[in-house]
């Protein structure tokens, strides 16, 4: 079984190599890192990574896909993944050296080498399905990247962490998120005795460009921030409650219910990440990781060259409010009844775990790190890409677009 605080530190590891171009600026923004790593018997190694929180709306999807939907973290390192896959397709097919694909029994197919597999984590719980989770009266003890402590897996609880997601509605001359080359740097190192905000964050999402919110969106932020345990049921009485999802279900399915407490969302229903203003097509991280589940993470072409579908044989999550039931409940029992797969495709859940080491840039470090002299904590608003190829491995975008690079420019 995988260690996952090793995962962790792995992951964690490798943004701190990279350039702090689009990193979080420490103590007033914050953000989720995903990563895909590769094992074989000899060394586990990180070969994609994203962070990210924002998806565009609607009316902001371009045509001609040089726009991205959905930049959340999960996505952005399943993506940067793919790119590797196809270096190493082209590496074996070209006759060159591949660690991760041989010739498969199938002419002119391709499988995985023995003993190589694909694990995914992710700082945080996926939003959807997976971040409906009970809440409970004992706030976790988060510990920093640096604890040497030994991984124990168990539920955390604490402030609702989940991304609200959000559409630019900027208008066309719009800058887009600074990105600071300057971000200054906090240490990481021994245990703190913190705990995770009660506050929930129904803001997420909001952006360096953006400085208004609807009064619906007012609201449900005031109400988040007196959510505990238990929620009022209206007549004096007190019922348990639930960390609450942005993401809502898709349209013609089922409805949230919207009662007071744990009857407030629907459990096990397809949803959809939401837009700021307006609904966006991308369904939530939880229902990719489930589709890939099943379908695979490799894509549709990959899926041309290659025997059989590539799956994830690990979900590490990081420290964060977390039910292994809930995660259960929406990544493996959902889809056990899927059948009549064609072949190479079969219901492929991961094995679930959790490790005890928080990310530094989630938003419960940052709120604990926030200074007063450092205005309103927000998402940051740019989205690392980094993969394991030779050409240009590291993209930071934000709203959509490459950084630095205008809607006006990139349309010519």
């Amino acid at each position: 079984m995988a260690d996952p605080d090793h995962i962790a530190r792995l992951c964690y590891a490798r943004l701190e190599s990279l350039p702090r171009r689009g990193r979080p600026e420490a103590g007033r923004e914050w953000s989720l890192l995903a990563a895909v790593l590769q094992t074989d018997a000899v060394k586990t190694e990180v070969v994609s990574l994203g962070t990210g929180t924002k998806c565009i709306g609607q009316s902001h999807m371009s045509p001609n896909g040089d726009v991205l939907n959905d930049s959340h973290a999960e996505v952005i390192a399943r993506r940067g993944c793919i790119r590797y896959l196809l270096q190493q397709l082209h590496s074996a097919v070209s006759g060159g050296s591949s660690s991760v694909f041989c010739p498969s029994e199938e002419p002119g197919k391709w499988r995985l080498r023995p003993g190589v597999s694909f694990l995914f984590f992710t700082s945080h719980t996926p939003c959807g399905d997976a971040s409906i989770i009970p809440m409970t009266d004992s706030p976790s003890q988060p510990r920093p990247p640096g604890a040497s402590e030994k991984s124990r897996e168990g539920t955390g609880a604490g402030g609702d962490l989940k991304r609200k997601s959000e559409d630019p509605s900027e208008g066309p001359h719009t800058k887009l998120a600074r990105v600071d080359n300057q971000e200054t740097r906090t240490e990481d190192g021994g245990d703190t005795k913190t705990s995770f905000p009660s506050k929930s964050c129904q803001s997420e999402g909001f952006s360096q460009t953006q400085a208004t919110e609807t009064p619906e969106e007012t609201r449900e932020e005031e109400a988040s921030a007196t959510r505990g345990p238990c929620a009022s049921t209206g007549l004096g009485g007190r019922v348990p409650d639930v960390h609450r999802t942005g993401a809502k279900c898709v349209p013609g399915g089922a409805a949230d219910p919207l009662q007071p407490g744990s009857g407030y969302h629907s459990t096990g229903e397809l949803r959809v990440k939401p837009g700021r203003g307006e609904p966006t097509l991308s369904l939530s991280c939880t229902d990719k990781l489930s589709r890939w589940a099943v379908l695979g993470f490799q894509g549709a072409l990959l899926s041309h060259y290659l025997q059989g579908a590539l799956y994830f044989s690990t979900l590490v999550v990081g420290k964060c409010p977390y039910s292994k039931e809930v995660m259960n409940r929406a990544l493996v029992t959902r889809c056990s009844h899927v059948t009549d797969l064609p072949a190479g495709f079969s219901v492929t859940p991961p094995e679930l775990l959790q490790s005890g080491l928080e990310f530094r840039f989630s938003q419960a470090q940052t709120e604990r790190q926030h200074q007063a002299t450092q205005g309103r904590i927000s998402p940051c608003g740019a989205a690392i890409s980094w993969c394991n190829v030779s050409e240009q491995p590291l993209d930071v975008t934000a709203n959509g677009y490459k950084h630095g690079v205008t809607k006006k420019v990139s349309s010519v």
